[in-house]
């Protein structure tokens, strides 16, 4: 398994739109995509970044895991997802190498991706999420 490049860097905000202004006025981005993603109960608006994303991510219901981020952590950095070739081996070799998943198998994403979570107490801290496009 080889990670292909830096798909995206999650941010958790509480207002969406005011977070696309102000990454519009400080740095000239403007929304790529965006999507609500009903499964994982975020709405999210990635801005490009040369051939990666800034993903601006806030939540829908306050069930979902960023609205729980949001309330331990506050706004921020939420999680680095990987671009991979193929989410299942991904997925597997990241668990043979010890790696604690958050999915158990590939599930669908945004844009028609492919992505697996991998825990952030197995991570170093930090919550990784494999993408596959």
């Amino acid at each position: 398994m080889e990670l292909t490049e830096v798909d995206h860097v999650g941010i958790a905000v509480r207002d969406l739109e005011a977070a696309i202004a102000w990454h519009r006025e400080a740095f000239g981005t403007e929304v790529a995509h965006r999507e609500v993603v009903e499964r994982d109960g975020v709405e999210e608006a990635l801005l490009a970044v040369a051939g990666s994303f800034v993903q601006l991510l806030t939540p829908t219901r306050e069930d979902s895991p960023v609205a729980r981020f949001l309330e331990r952590h506050g706004e921020g950095l939420h999680h680095v997802g990987y671009r991979v070739a193929d989410c299942a081996s991904a997925l597997a070799a990241a668990l043979a190498a010890g790696a604690q998943p958050v999915d158990e198998v590939p599930r669908p994403g945004s844009r028609g991706t492919t992505v697996a979570f991998l825990h952030p107490r197995s991570c170093f801290g930090t919550l990784i999420e494999l993408v596959q496009e």
